[in-house]
């Protein structure tokens, strides 16, 4: 089965602001999301070729159970702690279905 994973893209432009985001999403949002949205697996990234830019996703096992933490009460308490937390930062969501799973060997 393909790995179903959410996806948020959080920008954050005020350089000063990066390391507080980070403990704050590090200690408080990674772990609560992770618990209400039921998701087996999470991980976050800096992108090294844009600093401001903040990934964070969350693996489900399957389009339904993305769906419906995407849709639920949950995201919505979430979305308003985020927002109360960091208003100047803004971010997506995008949903990514594996098409390809490739090794070297």
């Amino acid at each position: 089965m393909p790995l179903h994973i959410l996806c948020v893209r959080s920008t954050v432009l005020d350089e000063s602001k990066r390391a507080a985001f980070d403990a704050w999403y590090s200690r408080e949002h990674l772990p609560d999301a992770v618990k209400s949205f039921g998701a087996l697996h999470a991980w976050r990234y800096w992108l090294a070729n844009d600093p401001a830019m903040h990934l964070a996703m969350y693996e489900f096992p399957d389009r339904a159970s993305l769906d419906a933490a995407n849709e639920g009460e949950e995201i919505k308490r979430l979305v308003k702690d985020f927002d109360r937390d960091w208003p100047d930062v803004k971010r997506t969501r995008e949903i990514l279905v594996l098409a390809e799973d490739w090794h070297a060997r």
